[in-house]
């Protein structure tokens, strides 16, 4: 059965693009998807393109929860599962870099219904999850960009920033994957420049650079303290408790890492190209992530009410920073690069989501309409399906947009978790099939010496995040119904619809000796092509830039 699902799905070519042939009924006239991601699009995509308003805005959460400690910890706990996760999506996504990324690679490595249920479940993922199974992160995007809006202006109603925003991310996807991966570009150097520029100038705060030249050091490690005795629970367990509620909104903010696996089947050259995106990942994780949340306890208390997102407005920490120190007109231009950092996230997710769901169509998991593509590669059905989804964020007009916010961020990072598991669990089985087969991993374009040990920890560690994700609402007094469906439905779905394609499909899980090495190679390596030497001076320095994190490609 899986043998004859691998024919029927066997990939087709054309002036490098790939498109599934087993659903066009016989047309000649479907476009492929293009490869149009230039090495500076996947470069920035990698790096910054979904930098979001979870480590900009959700990090107040977090902060007061978990303390500055607290938050600390479990964003590192949180990036080195993330790194795990992504040498490892890595080490299979260089060597296959085909359309619909590790959802198509889990039909290969596992089983046809394991990447059914990969492929809905990162679908949803990216857009949301009400009473249906429906789709999330735009909604959570958009919903966070009206709070960013009403940090100016309350009294215009949400519903006029929710159209604009939407605007903007439908006009920047249906332009096409060049036109994304440009705005994306522009949109991720912001984001890169503004947290760069964001932690220095918060170790300058920190070290007396304010309007009372106060040195701050780390006086809130020790008042209010450097952890959150969380919902007044005394003692180790009201600090371990206040760490564990970190690590969800860490997991919100890390989500979307994986997005250089889809972007994949439209990317230039990419057996070169997509080995040094996954070699710079790790200078996302420590710089902006880590040393982001080390700045962040450093200048706001845990105590401080402005942190609280329930409200219809909400403030970055970075911005309650700045205020405190009294720099002018600085608090609004940092709030006008995190909006766009809302807007750039979204664009990524709306991308993301729809070309997931056009690999689900090509193996035969979606409805074959979605397949669909304008002249220029576009697949504009998915664009549109998954971007009327959408409009669910118009849920902060009539609720508080910092309540929804919370909401949605809660399913995408359960989402996001699982997404992390299926990925683990197909290395495991790309990882065994290596060893029966007899290929040296140390022919593959990007592998590292951590493996199967990194998989492993991928695997467990987002499954256990996930089963205890919405513990607190079994604490005395804290039921919340709003609370535990958004935390579990997502887990509870994601064996009813693995089980219901093993019926529906029939098959068997893939066995080591069967799995396919090989198929969509000669395509793959007649894309590849030695890159030019730069023209100019600005072409040479980001040559530079983008090799400075080739030392650490293979540890």
């Amino acid at each position: 059965m899986s043998a004859e699902k691998t024919d029927a799905t066997a990939y087709s070519t054309s002036n490098g693009g790939f498109f599934d042939v087993s659903d066009n009924d016989g047309e000649s006239n479907q476009v492929p998807l293009q490869r149009k991601l230039k090495n500076r699009h996947i470069a920035m995509i990698s790096i910054g393109g979904v930098i979001g308003t979870g480590l900009f805005v959700g990090t107040a959460d977090s902060l007061m929860y978990g303390g500055p400690v607290g938050m600390l910890l479990g964003y590192i706990v949180m990036g080195s599962i993330v790194y795990c996760v992504m040498i490892t999506l890595g080490e299979m996504v260089a060597f296959l870099p085909i359309p619909g990324g590790h959802i198509k690679l889990a039909e290969r490595f596992v089983d046809p219904a394991f990447s059914f249920t990969m492929g809905w479940n990162y679908c949803y993922s990216w857009m949301i999850t009400s009473r249906l199974l429906t789709f999330i992160v735009v909604p959570a995007e958009i919903s966070a960009a009206a709070l960013l809006i009403n940090y100016w202006n309350q009294t215009v109603n949400n519903s006029v920033w929710v159209v604009m925003c939407l605007v903007v991310v439908l006009t920047i996807n249906m332009l096409g994957a060049g036109a994304y991966g440009e705005a994306e570009f522009i949109f991720a150097s912001i984001k890169v420049i503004t947290i760069t520029g964001l932690i220095i100038l918060g170790i300058a705060i920190d070290l007396g650079a304010n309007s009372n030249h106060d040195r701050i050091g780390f006086r809130y490690w020790k008042n209010p303290g450097p952890f959150v005795q969380y919902d007044g629970i005394e003692g180790a367990k009201g600090r371990f408790l206040g760490w564990c509620a970190v690590l969800m909104q860490a997991a919100f903010s890390f989500i979307g890492t994986e997005i250089v696996a889809i972007a994949a089947g439209e990317a230039k050259n990419p057996r070169r190209t997509l080995p040094k995106a996954i070699r710079r990942v790790y200078i996302r994780i420590l710089l902006f992530y880590i040393g982001g949340t080390l700045v962040i306890g450093l200048l706001v208390p845990s105590n401080n009410p402005l942190l609280k997102l329930t409200s219809s407005t909400a403030r970055s920490p970075f911005v309650i920073a700045i205020e405190a120190a009294g720099i002018k007109y600085l608090p609004s231009i940092v709030n006008a690069c995190l909006l766009t950092s809302a807007w750039s996230a979204s664009s990524s997710d709306l991308y993301t989501a729809s070309r997931a769901i056009y690999g689900l169509a090509a193996s035969r998991n979606a409805p074959k309409f979605f397949l669909k593509t304008t002249r220029n590669g576009l697949p504009y059905v998915a664009v549109l399906f998954c971007a009327s989804f959408s409009l669910l964020a118009f849920m902060a007009v009539s609720t508080s947009a910092g309540s929804v916010f919370l909401w949605f961020s809660n399913m995408t990072a359960v989402a996001g978790l699982m997404t992390w598991f299926g990925i683990s669990v197909t290395y495991l089985r790309f990882y065994k099939g290596m060893q029966v087969q007899g290929i040296d991993r140390k022919t593959l374009p990007y592998y590292t010496n951590l493996q199967p040990y990194a998989a492993w920890w991928g695997a467990v560690s987002t499954i256990t995040i996930c089963v205890f994700s919405g513990w607190y609402v079994f604490l005395k007094g804290n039921w919340s119904t709003v609370t535990f469906v958004t935390n579990y439905i997502l887990l509870i779905t994601w064996p009813i619809l693995y089980i219901g394609a093993l019926f529906y499909y029939g098959t068997k899980p893939v066995t080591a000796e069967d799995m396919d090495f090989t198929s969509d190679l000669a395509q793959i390596l007649a894309d590849s092509y030695e890159e030019l030497p730069p023209k100019n001076k600005m072409e040479a320095f980001w040559q530079w830039l983008v090799s400075i994190a080739a030392p650490l490609g293979n540890f």
